[in-house]
């Protein structure tokens, strides 16, 4: 059956997007892949399609347990029933119950951290493993803007799983940070589909303004008079939150909030609303979007600034995915940069935790060989998150106890933490200067990614010069018809699958 009729059948697509097929090509001829694939390119169907022509399980690797129930919601949705979520979302009920059929699934989405408990793989190794998907396959890196120590694992992973065909996926990663993902998975032969980062259908504005209160006040007007639906970004959950009100008491209608501290069954309703058009207008961090295809975003506002330019990319990437003239804008106050430093500082342990954590090794070597036996100990005793938890547990479990050196381990775990604020330092500063250049917004990202622009377009960016009346909201514009949603048949019906 020709890959189109397979596409139609599945997933009633009439044609596939710039490089799909080819990644799919690729996969069912048996090759390994790394495949980098523009944001809005729809990089999930490049293992769902060929899933229904390979015998055996497809294993997805994904960072996020966002990112992980919308692709599992979106496969439901749309009729498939074999998927399911190792996560730790499940109770001990649930996780017996999944374990004692694995092999009934066809798709089986899990966390890094799942994949470094042995009874996991040990299950996972009776499967028969079609294909191993790594997702945002950039988490691998130690020079990626999102490096993710379990990561790392997975080339070990992978050769435990007997080396099954393998895809790896991300939508922003340079040169360097490719080479790393091929080295860290144990790569000897494979395709390499490397398309541009570029969405020539987004127009990108960076709007400097005096104060705060002049960036509330530039964010109620834009979001009152710009067509929709529309993202706007927050590094704060408080901060999304209030937002809301203000918008609400500005005349904003159909605008929620949607953060990591709100439950599953708030998250799945607020995604659900946005998705139908129920709801308008999102004040999101950056947990909300990925893997949610809702192709009609017109605008994409960052309240805040982003770490880096890659997870820029991929935040403005959920505007415009029909192809459609859509719009991605910045605000920026001088000094905005000085929360992204605080925030990557705090995402990673610092001088007093990681000496805390030694004295405490120092004095119970013997709990080396079991350390995270004693999480919940240790995260109180040096106030861990759970990013820095895991990063200090990875360093020590890796640690020869036969051969303890306490001060020279300590210090080259000193070193490799300010490594790798270096890094997020650096990008930072890098995004700091693309804010407040001169040259072409669109020419500046395409040069990090080593390209060139090599066209001109029309409403490219601010600096290139703008018709901003593209993007507001036209005087006879019609409203949109408020269909009945049932949402509480679709909660039950997710919450009790």
């Amino acid at each position: 059956m020709e890959l189109e009729s397979l596409l139609k059948k599945h997933f009633n697509y009439h044609s596939f997007k710039h490089g799909q097929k080819e990644v799919i090509t690729s996969i069912l001829s048996g090759s390994h892949t790394m495949a980098m694939l523009p944001t809005g390119t729809g990089k999930s169907l490049c293992y769902q399609l060929p899933a229904y022509l390979l015998e055996g399980q497809v294993l997805i690797v994904s960072p996020l347990l966002s990112l992980m129930q919308d692709q599992v919601e979106q496969l439901i949705i749309r009729g498939e029933k074999r998927v399911v979520a190792l996560n730790s979302f499940l109770d001990k009920n649930e996780r017996t119950q999944i374990f004692s059929r694995l092999d009934q699934y066809k798709f089986i989405f899990i966390s890094p951290e799942m994949l470094s408990i042995d009874f996991v793989v040990h299950k996972l190794k009776q499967l028969n493993i079609a294909l191993f998907v790594v997702d945002e396959a950039h988490c691998i890196s130690q020079w990626g803007y999102d490096f993710r120590p379990d990561y790392m694992k997975l080339g070990t992973v992978r050769e435990k799983l007997g080396n099954p065909l393998t895809l790896a996926l991300t939508a922003t990663a340079t040169k360097e940070v490719v080479s790393d993902i091929i080295q860290s998975l144990n790569l000897e032969m494979w395709n390499e589909f490397i398309y541009s980062v570029d969405r020539p259908n987004i127009s990108i504005r960076v709007e400097s303004l005096e104060s705060v209160v002049d960036k509330q006040k530039k964010l109620i007007e834009l979001v009152s008079t710009l067509q929709g639906p529309g993202i706007i970004y927050f590094s704060s959950r408080r901060l999304a939150e209030e937002m809301v009100e203000l918008l609400r008491g500005s005349g904003v209608q159909k605008v929620m909030a949607y953060h990591g501290g709100l439950d599953q069954e708030s998250r799945i309703l607020i995604q659900q609303q946005f998705l139908n058009g129920q709801l308008d207008f999102i004040c999101a961090t950056s947990a909300f979007g990925m893997g949610i295809n809702k192709e009609n975003v017109r605008f994409v506002i960052h309240y805040h600034m982003p770490l880096q330019l890659e997870s820029y990319l991929q935040e403005i990437g959920r505007a415009g995915r029909d192809g459609k003239e859509s719009i991605a804008i910045l605000l920026y106050i001088a000094g905005d940069e000085q929360l992204p430093y605080q925030l990557a500082e705090s995402e990673l342990p610092n001088v007093k935790q990681i000496e805390l954590c030694f004295k405490w090794i120092l004095n119970c070597p013997d709990n080396l060989s079991n350390i995270a036996d004693f999480e919940a100990e240790l995260r109180i005793l040096a106030r861990l998150t759970d990013i820095q938890w895991r990063m200090i547990r990875d360093y020590l479990q890796s640690l020869n106890a036969n051969e303890l050196n306490l001060t020279k381990y300590m210090n080259e775990f000193k070193l490799f933490v300010e490594q790798r604020l270096n890094i997020k330092r650096d990008k930072i500063n890098e995004i700091t200067r693309w804010t407040n250049s001169i040259q072409c917004r669109r020419e500046k990202i395409l040069n990090y990614f080593d390209e060139q622009k090599k066209m001109d377009i029309r409403n490219c960016c601010d600096i290139c010069g703008m018709d901003m009346q593209s993007f507001y909201k036209k005087e006879n514009e019609a409203h949109s018809i408020d269909f009945q949603f049932h949402w509480k048949d679709y909660l039950q019906a997710m919450l009790t699958k």
